[in-house]
């Protein structure tokens, strides 16, 4: 008797891609969405996060962050490319212009390459942005660059879910 197995298209097409329509698109409504903390140990100082989209096609997703003063994200490359709005506040990327990286005030966009790497990212004051990211965050030990985490859209819309009880 022969055994069917699966094609990894057949496969791919089982990952959970939650209230999503391809055709029609979606509309997300941020206020009406609650606030999770960003886990440890990407996000340090109290982050927190609104994840607005995920787009597993793409391998892309979408969040919206508030970051308390002295809050910052652990060291990471970006293994795809991303942009942002700095909606408020400010932001200190790659140590900030006093160390040759960017220092973002709101309003501000910004884009990162792939391979952007980023030791820490500082937010000084209460601040806030928008951002959309093509493929995963490489996390990073800081010290000796050895893997912590890589969090694509999947890992991320797992965190979320479990945060929200979906």
């Amino acid at each position: 008797m022969a055994t069917a197995t699966k094609s990894a298209a057949e496969k791919s097409s089982e990952t959970t891609y939650r209230n999503k329509d391809a055709v029609n698109g979606e509309f997300v409504h941020v206020d009406a969405i609650d606030w999770q903390t960003m886990p440890e140990p990407f996000a340090h100082g109290g982050i927190c996060w609104k994840l607005l989209h995920v787009s597993p096609e793409l391998g892309a997703w979408t969040a919206y962050y508030k970051c308390p003063a002295g809050s910052y994200f652990s060291a990471h490359i970006h293994i795809g490319p991303g942009e942002y709005l700095l909606t408020k506040g400010k932001m200190e990327v790659r140590g900030g212009s006093a160390k040759g990286g960017e220092t973002a005030y709101a309003l501000g966009y910004g884009f990162e390459p792939s391979s952007a790497r980023h030791d820490k990212t500082y937010f000084p004051i209460d601040s806030e942005f928008y951002m959309t990211f093509v493929g995963p965050l490489h996390w990073i030990n800081e010290e000796d660059g050895s893997t912590v985490a890589i969090t694509g859209w999947k890992e991320l819309q797992d965190v979320w879910l479990q945060q929200t009880g979906q």
